[in-house]
């Protein structure tokens, strides 16, 4: 790499490594050192951490396994990463069970095995709790500037968010990605997004798994639906840190932050050579939160001059390849389309292999690009469909121009979208509700449960609880017809035929609690006139927070999946915009003449579980409002479910 300090080896044995003295013992050093990498086991790690901490060392990497990854087979390794922490006191260290770092900028790394970067003036920062990805990332031919990668292994002292601070706060880093196992400390990342913010530099995460400790109680709907998961992608979202699906997706979505930025919209343009490409981008764009506007005026203008009667405007652009070599008409029609309302333009172009063909007359698609880039000011990504078709060498060459190489037509689109979703006016929320220990819990009596909510706001149904099938009918007199007949102290009532609903008589209320599988009821007033179902859901997850799930409620709610997560606390723009992502919020708005559902109502009925959770916090573990009857004057909680501790 370069690097111009003093190396100092520590070996018991060896005398030289490579052309390097070796010390037998890191009391021989002439100093403390400023980093260390200890690539020795992991009992013997503990003592030189120790050691190397009394000395005043700048910090150290541990290579070492065999801590607290290595789960219930080994019960020694969490009490011996407890022991690592304790040996290192005030000083830094990375891992254990991790590679290391490599600084592309400043040409020092301590690694323990081979890598493909090379060293650059600006780049991007990765993080990675993989130290196997970490080696696959520095062998990419993406032309993505590395700027400094570091593993951060078992995060046992020093964590994802941490080292992502450090690096950010680096001008000659442009962009930070984070392939992240697990969420570690929820403030710090917190942190790290103030810090991206106050920078403007955007953070793209990579993340996979779900986590343990979100465990999924099986008497809700909602643990089904928001699952381990939905807690890590509420938490990025509030964070301001788009997620994306893979490997490819996470270095293309770095290099486009890299070359242009963060995009101001998800409006982009495309311009091919075929009609097949522009189909197929468009039909994959389909599923992404990316639009392609329709070409305006100028633009329309521009190219008919440029391209002439023979070609089809529209956006995607197949503009043919009459002009195919001519460089400069090439320019004119690409510098056309690139609009000051576009957010980037993609060129689709793929390059010849060089080992069977000849790519110099793709010369002029280069030429031209750059040309069109000059003239127009505007962001510009040429992409290859397949992402073996964009040679290394070309990559660098339209990057040292200003224009992002793009490898595959799937990776690009979705390293706009991520590009796109970074939000650079992000105001900081509210800090996350942290969950208590996790418990077992208790389930509420649903009459218990509805009255706690009601409490806090939450309109729930005129009801009576009846001992006997005689005080049922009694009952339902009284609470007016028709009404619900309900099983009380059954889990799962629809399955096993403890709710009865529209009776309209009070002999009929009798007959069906004589037939019901239950020795008490719950009589309560039938709701007539709802225009949806919503189900309004609240998960404990250790992870992330208490994760607030809304959707598509009733027997419903597990059929259509309708649902989005976010965190607690949620402001009330933020409920809202999760209600208009469901696919039921057509029917909440009034579906083809329909009545609408009140959505003041429904805002409030949240507002009340969530206003239940921050003041029941400690104890609490789950809650679920299935279904939520939407009316067009109110918004009603026909079934509630509260599992709290003790």
């Amino acid at each position: 790499m370069g690097f111009t300090g003093e190396i100092w080896p520590v070996h018991p044995k060896a005398e030289n490594l490579g052309s390097l003295p070796v010390f037998a013992r890191i009391d021989d050093l002439p100093q403390a050192p400023d980093a260390s990498f200890l690539g020795i086991n992991r009992h013997a790690t503990v003592d030189v951490v120790s050691q190397l901490s009394a000395m005043g060392a700048g910090g150290a990497v541990c290579f070492a396994s065999g801590f607290l990854e290595a789960g219930a087979e080994d019960n020694s390794g969490a009490g011996l990463q407890q022991q690592l922490v304790a040996a290192a006191g005030e000083m830094p260290i990375l891992g254990p069970n991790c590679y290391g770092f490599i600084n592309y900028l400043d040409n020092v790394l301590l690694w323990p095995d081979q890598h493909g970067g090379q060293a650059v003036d600006t780049g991007v920062a990765i993080v990675t709790q993989s130290s196997n990805i970490a080696i696959n990332i520095t062998m990419q031919q993406r032309a993505l500037p590395l700027g400094v990668l570091v593993c951060a292994g078992n995060q046992a002292q020093t964590g994802i968010a941490e080292i992502g601070m450090a690096l950010l706060s680096d001008p000659r880093i442009t962009a930070l990605g984070l392939h992240i196992e697990g969420i570690g400390e929820i403030r710090a990342f917190e942190e790290l997004a103030v810090k991206a913010a106050e920078l403007g530099k955007a953070i793209i995460a990579l993340k996979v798994g779900k986590s343990e400790q979100a465990r999924a109680a099986t008497i809700s709907h909602t643990a089904s639906l928001a699952g381990g998961d939905a807690g890590a992608q509420a938490l990025l979202q509030r964070l301001n840190i788009p997620r994306v699906n893979s490997l490819p997706e996470f270095l293309e979505a770095l290099k486009l932050l890299h070359i242009c930025g963060a995009l101001p919209s998800n409006r982009i343009a495309c311009v091919s050579c075929s009609g097949g490409e522009a189909s197929l981008v468009a039909d994959m764009a389909e599923p992404l939160d990316l639009e392609f506007p329709p070409l305006n005026r100028t633009q329309q203008t521009d190219l008919r001059a440029a391209l002439g009667p023979m070609v089809a405007l529209a956006n995607p652009l197949d503009y043919h390849t009459y002009i195919w070599r001519d460089t400069v008409a090439m320019a004119k029609a690409w510098t056309a389309i690139i609009d000051p309302s576009l957010a980037l333009t993609f060129l689709v172009v793929d390059f010849p292999r060089a080992d069977r063909c000849n790519a110099d007359d793709w010369d002029c698609a280069i030429t031209a690009a750059i040309a069109a880039r000059k003239a127009s000011g505007g962001k510009i990504a040429m992409v290859a469909s397949l992402p073996e078709n964009m040679p290394q060498y070309i990559a660098q060459q339209l990057a040292q121009n200003g224009i992002s190489p793009m490898h595959g037509l799937t990776e690009a689109l979705a390293a706009a979208e991520a590009a796109a979703r970074f939000d650079p006016d992000w105001q900081v929320p509210a800090p996350i509700l942290l969950p208590s220990n996790a418990g077992e819990g208790k389930v509420m009596n649903e009459v218990i449960a509805k009255k706690s909510l009601s409490d806090y706001g939450l309109e729930v149904p005129c009801s009576m609880q009846a001992h006997s099938p005689v005080m049922a009918a009694a009952a339902a007199k009284t609470v007016g017809f028709p009404v619900v007949l309900k099983g009380e102290g059954i889990a799962h009532k629809t399955e096993a035929g403890a709710v009865l609903l529209n009776l309209k008589t009070a002999p009929e209320t009798k007959i069906a609690a004589q037939e019901m599988p239950a020795g008490t009821f719950l009589v309560e007033e039938m709701i007539t006139d709802a225009v949806a179902e919503l189900l309004i859901g609240v998960v404990k997850d250790q992870a992330h927070g208490f994760v607030l799930t809304l959707g598509a409620g009733g027997t419903l709610a597990e059929l259509l999946k309708d649902s989005c997560s976010l965190l607690i606390p949620a402001t009330q723009g933020q409920i809202l915009a999760t209600l208009e992502k469901l696919k039921i919020d057509k029917i909440l708005n009034g579906y083809r003449g329909a009545a609408p559902a009140d959505k003041s109502a429904i805002l409030a009925a949240i507002l009340a579980v969530q206003n239940y959770v921050l003041a029941n916090a400690q104890s609490l573990e789950e809650i679920e409002i299935n279904p939520l009857l939407c009316c067009p004057t109110r918004a009603v909680a026909a079934d509630a479910l509260i599992r709290r501790q003790p």
